[in-house]
């Protein structure tokens, strides 16, 4: 596959922890773009109450187009977001140069807090169960 072999994988199939879009994703900035893009597909979606088939009608792009960019089954292209970002007049496309760098010096986007909180306290809860030995 020219570029490499990269794009034959889905987005969420790059996903290592946790549910997409919220997942800790693989170091593949790509990857963690078109989460960001889903992550605020779906916010921008929730905030103005808009359902994936009205905004297939307000944006031109096809309902399952919308569907998959927000499952992360597809690698959601320029024309498909600039579409959306019209549609939407909210900016969909991540700032992902300002990220910060995680332990692997690669840039990761910062969970929301309450998904940060959750999966804090999912981590305690799963020590709590794990057999400790002395």
């Amino acid at each position: 596959m020219p570029g490499g072999t990269r794009r034959g994988k889905k987005p969420r199939e790059y996903v290592e922890d946790g549910v997409w879009p919220y997942a800790v994703m693989d170091e593949l900035l790509g990857a963690r773009v078109a989460q960001a893009v889903a992550r605020a597909l779906a916010e921008a979606m929730e905030r103005q109450k808009i359902s994936a088939n009205a905004l297939a009608q307000v944006s031109d792009v096809n309902r399952q187009v919308i569907a998959n960019v927000l499952a992360g089954a597809v690698w959601p292209d320029l024309l498909t977001v600039a579409s959306l970002e019209g549609a939407l007049g909210e900016r969909l496309w991540p700032d992902h140069l300002s990220w910060p760098r995680d332990d692997n010096g690669k840039r990761a986007q910062p969970l929301p807090e309450k998904i940060r909180r959750q999966r804090d306290l999912e981590t305690v809860e799963r020590e709590e169960r794990r057999p400790h030995t002395s």
